[in-house]
């Protein structure tokens, strides 16, 4: 049996200076941090958010670069928000992963019981601010990067528009379907998101790694694939609209959560790995063995340090 790696925390590179936000903060949307620009024809509503994550600023460089070259877009209304502004704040390249957040993950606060629930965080509190203009949203794409090498993707969620949208964006070129995390839920698996009596769709895609140049051209491609793919781009928008390229779509098959202090990758995976045979070892959890369900095991964004209660790997097979 293949010994555990613990694998330490490397000295992460930040190759990306954080932008000057100083000009959206205020707002013009009714919520501070959040921008609105409007077509000169009827649309949809889309909503372009960054920061769910303090740290992860590739997604707001665009939204910069954008609002700061005066984009509208050609039809609808385009809101453009930085979320966790207060966390950004914290950033400090000397401990570029401390800024995440400031109480709690932003990102799993996103369940009504929460929501309305007595209890109370600074992300909370941020999350029920928004909320309201949230639902007037009819598309939205929340911008993510990610701390450990791994290809960038598309989460779809698990409603078949939330599919649909994805394979509409038409890059990166993996869509990963899934259901999210079982320490809460995500923005893009609200109700409103994913009830297919409704209209309203939503996507999350991880561009890249954290701080990295790369991250901030996938960023832009993904922007510019949703507004073209909603007939809302300019023809001489700034930004860099590659073509589509092919999709193949991973559904998760089992969500691995991290049950001890102890856990540990048998290699440093790197995400969108394919292990090829059923029942290889990939970690262990304690004396707990985590093995792959399936051949060709596609692994979706492990974190060689999970905390316990979080997820530590996602395992998915490819259906297209």
């Amino acid at each position: 049996m293949p010994a555990p790696v613990p694998t330490p925390l490397p000295e992460f590179a930040v190759e990306l200076i954080p932008p000057d936000l100083s000009p959206w903060r205020a707002g013009d949307a009714g919520v501070p941090g959040f921008v609105t620009r409007r077509g000169k024809s009827p649309g949809p509503h889309v909503a372009l958010l960054a920061l769910m994550h303090g740290n992860e600023f590739a997604g707001a460089i665009v939204l910069d670069r954008l609002l700061r070259a005066g984009f509208v877009p050609t039809r609808g209304v385009l809101t453009m928000g930085f979320l966790n502004l207060a966390a950004f704040d914290r950033f400090d390249p000397r401990r570029p992963t401390a800024s995440r957040f400031i109480d709690e993950d932003l990102n799993r606060v996103w369940d009504a019981s929460v929501l309305d629930g007595p209890r109370n965080s600074r992300e909370l509190a941020r999350a029920r601010e928004i909320r309201p203009l949230l639902a007037t949203v009819d598309v939205l794409l929340d911008l993510h990067s990610m701390l450990w090498p791994a290809d960038p993707a598309i989460l779809s969620g698990p409603s078949a528009k939330g599919l649909a949208l994805a394979r509409g964006i038409g890059t990166p070129s993996l869509v990963i379907a899934d259901s999210g995390h079982a320490n809460g839920r995500r923005l893009i698996d609200d109700q409103r998101f994913v009830d297919p009596a409704t209209h309203a769709a939503a996507v999350l895609v991880e561009v890249g790694q954290h701080w990295h140049p790369d991250s901030v051209t996938s960023a832009e491609a993904t922007v510019a694939g949703l507004l073209r793919h909603l007939d809302m781009l300019p023809a001489h928008a700034p930004l860099c609209a590659g073509a589509p390229a092919p999709q193949r779509v991973a559904e998760v098959t089992a969500a691995i959560t991290a049950n001890t202090t102890q856990f540990a990758f048998v290699q440093p995976w790197r995400g969108g790995a394919v292990v090829k045979r059923r029942n290889t070892l990939i970690a262990l959890d304690g004396t707990t063995e985590v093995r792959t369900p399936h051949d060709d095991c596609l692994l979706v964004m492990p974190s060689l340090r999970p905390s316990r209660g979080h997820t530590a790997v996602r395992l998915a097979r490819f259906v297209g």
